[in-house]
């Protein structure tokens, strides 16, 4: 793997140094997995952090037989950080929802670049507190109405993981079901809203390229900051 690849995907690594990356990129272990796999089964949380190369997974809360997903993580992004740090027993698990390249750092060598890099310790705190900023916003938004909650997760994915191209904002075509979830909201108020959207031309879903074509991202944020 080229190295311009750890510099440029991960925002994480923004600030790091240079013998930072370097050294991390010598020590990651590359992973493939295709769609529909467990990438990280709930036993397993606390050995490594993983860091999202291309591709898309969900994180589901696991109740035993059953499962809920509760975020939606793509390119560039990061998991496994927490159980790293306080080793506490997670009842979740990671599952592929497309085709997944990703690189793993031990938690040995993830804790001791931690405390060579200061900027990359500061950098993970600030991208750690945005994260439960948009727990405590989602948390605000439980009495919001579906429409608007709805388009909230869709500016958010939006704008953490949009591949532009050609003025069209676009991210995986994720399904139904995981974003009703991820939204909290049924699937049938999902599959609603998701068909008036399409129908006013504010999003086109893209079977071919499995994307979803945010047409009119502007009145998506206007209904998103309803809350």
């Amino acid at each position: 793997m080229k190295k311009d690849i750890i510099i440029d995907t991960f925002p994480l690594l923004s600030t790091s140094s240079l013998e930072t990356r370097e050294w991390l990129l010598n020590i990651a272990t590359e992973h493939d997995y295709p769609s529909g796999r467990a990438v990280l089964m709930e036993d397993t949380w606390g050995n490594a952090v993983y860091f999202i190369v291309s591709g898309w997974v969900k994180v589901r809360r696991t109740h035993g037989e059953e499962s809920f997903t509760i975020a939606i993580l793509g390119p560039g992004d990061f998991f496994g950080e927490m159980a790293v740090l306080d080793e506490f027993p997670r009842s979740t698990d990671v599952v592929s929802l497309s085709k997944v390249k990703l690189l793993s750092v031990s938690r040995e060598n993830f804790i001791h670049i931690l405390f060579q890099d200061s900027h990359l310790h500061h950098r993970m705190l600030q991208l750690m507190v945005g994260r439960i900023r948009q727990i405590n916003l989602r948390l605000q938004m439980r009495l919001s109405p579906p429409a608007v909650k709805l388009a909230h997760t869709l500016v958010s994915l939006t704008d953490s993981y949009s591949q532009e191209s050609e003025q069209v904002q676009k991210i995986f075509n994720i399904p139904l079901k995981d974003l009703a979830e991820v939204t909290e909201i049924s699937l049938e108020e999902t599959t609603k809203i998701m068909e008036k959207l399409s129908e006013k031309e504010w999003i086109k879903i893209d079977t071919a390229n499995n994307t979803i074509n945010l047409i009119n991202y502007t009145q998506l944020a206007v209904l998103a900051s309803k809350i």
